[in-house]
């Protein structure tokens, strides 16, 4: 499971924030009469394709997953979250729809309606997001029902699904699949402008994903604050693993870095108070520690520490280079003709790829030994199959072979582009669009 959804995560990212990308660059072509601005759409649009056909299959594979993999969830507690799996599935297929309509109207459709097709495609996007979220979030807080003598009463699926930590939940990820997104695109294009491909077509693909990534990333933080503040209320477990937390105390020092070694922190640099300001909003707050924790109930301190500080570590950066850019912009400097910056630039999206790896680390392993909190235990939810090791030797192999296949496909089409191509078949499209009589996407009637 931690293999399909590490994976799943990351394209699930480009289906919530790409479309939207792709509506402002052709919302500019078509306004402005901007053949740039078209091109970008047009061919993002493909990327878009791309990766939504092997959304789809790894999609798939993980709703199948929850039924073989976890049947101690899915039995007990299938009406309790199934509402959100349902409704998702309904916003999968009106994504799919518009997603067809967008990518065969080029040429066909009037421009004005055409690039209004991307907004479906991206409320779809939304909506889809939101029912998994609350799934999961559902985990972190469980609600919807009542236990009576170990069985499931009172199912509420409604409440279930709009659960009290469910808009923390889903504002980060949200926020966090532009971060992803903005990121990527644009050190895509950082990469092309340092091999000597300084166009228009180049700055304009860099600028807009790297805009949308920038106001991620400087709200990102605030979000995660407020969402930090409900961990140690809700899982007190997690709370001190974040800070690795020994011991319940006020005025809790921030650790940066450190392992937890035969009880002991060690290797951490402690600054005084700051632990407190962070996880309570005060400098006295209280901090819960290991120690309040049963030794049965406590998740893998090492793991969730590092990688709660290393998704904060990575977002600081992010943010706080985004911000620098854009203030030097204002004062009239383009940093995009800079060599160091675009080096930089080219990273920061593989960079975003590990602090959302990482954030899913923390939320996931940090929750644990339950999978849903205080009322279903991880090793009572899972199958006990003994075919599962082979199951997994082949979900190794798919989505190996996916990474190679989309990797494959996107650098062909990327290579095709650079040597001229105008436009790339759409598959199991229909041909060529006639040449219109009137006017043409990119111009007004």
């Amino acid at each position: 499971m931690a293999l399909s959804l590490g994976w799943h995560i990351v394209i699930a990212c480009f289906g919530v924030a790409l479309p939207i990308m792709i509506f402002v660059v052709h919302r500019r072509g078509v306004r402005r009469s901007d053949e740039t601005a078209l091109l970008l759409a047009r061919r993002w649009s493909k990327v878009a394709a791309v990766l939504f056909a092997i959304g789809a299959v790894s999609g798939t594979i993980l709703s199948f997953e929850m039924g073989i993999l976890w049947p101690g969830l899915m039995g007990p507690y299938g009406d309790v979250i199934g509402l959100p799996f349902a409704l998702e599935g309904l916003a999968f297929f009106t994504e799919a729809i518009f997603l067809g309509i967008y990518l065969y109207g080029w040429d066909r459709l009037p421009p004005k309606i055409h690039y209004r097709m991307l907004l479906p495609i991206a409320g779809a996007g939304v909506v889809g997001t939101f029912c998994i979220l609350s799934v999961n979030a559902w985990m972190q807080a469980p609600t919807g029902f009542r236990l009576v003598d170990g069985k499931v009463t009172d199912v509420d699926p409604w409440a279930a699904m709009f659960n009290d930590a469910v808009v923390g939940q889903f504002a980060h990820m949200w926020v966090a699949a532009f971060m992803v997104v903005g990121f990527s695109v644009s050190a895509v294009y950082a990469v092309g402008m340092l091999r000597g491909r300084r166009d228009e077509h180049h700055r304009l693909g860099f600028l807009v994903p790297f805009a949308f990534a920038s106001v991620a990333a400087v709200t990102q933080p605030f979000i995660g604050h407020l969402l930090g503040l409900q961990v140690g209320d809700r899982q007190p477990a997690k709370l001190a693993a974040f800070e690795l937390s020994t011991e319940t105390e006020r005025q809790a020092p921030l650790r940066i870095g450190g392992l937890l070694v035969d009880g002991e922190v060690r290797g951490a640099i402690v600054i005084p108070r700051i632990g407190s300001l962070i996880a309570t909003n005060s400098l006295d707050g209280e901090v819960p520690g290991l120690d309040a924790v049963p030794v049965d109930e406590r998740p893998p301190v090492n793991l969730v520490h590092l990688s709660f500080q290393l998704m904060v570590g990575i977002g600081t950066a992010l943010a706080a280079f985004a911000a620098t850019f854009w203030i030097a912009w204002r004062r009239g400097h383009d940093w995009t003709t800079s060599t160091w910056f675009l080096r930089l630039a080219s990273v920061s999206g593989i960079l975003a790829v590990v602090a959302l790896e990482a954030g899913w680390i923390a939320t996931e392993v940090g929750r644990q030994p339950w999978l849903a909190y205080g009322v279903l235990l991880t090793r009572d939810a899972a199958s006990s199959s003994s075919g599962l090791w082979y199951s997994y030797g082949v979900m190794v192999v798919v989505y190996s072979a996916m990474t190679i296949g989309a990797v494959v496909v996107l650098r062909s089409m990327a290579q095709r582009w650079r040597e001229g191509a105008a436009d790339l078949p759409t598959p199991y499209g229909p041909g060529p669009a006639p040449v219109p009589s009137g006017p043409r996407e990119g111009t007004e009637a």
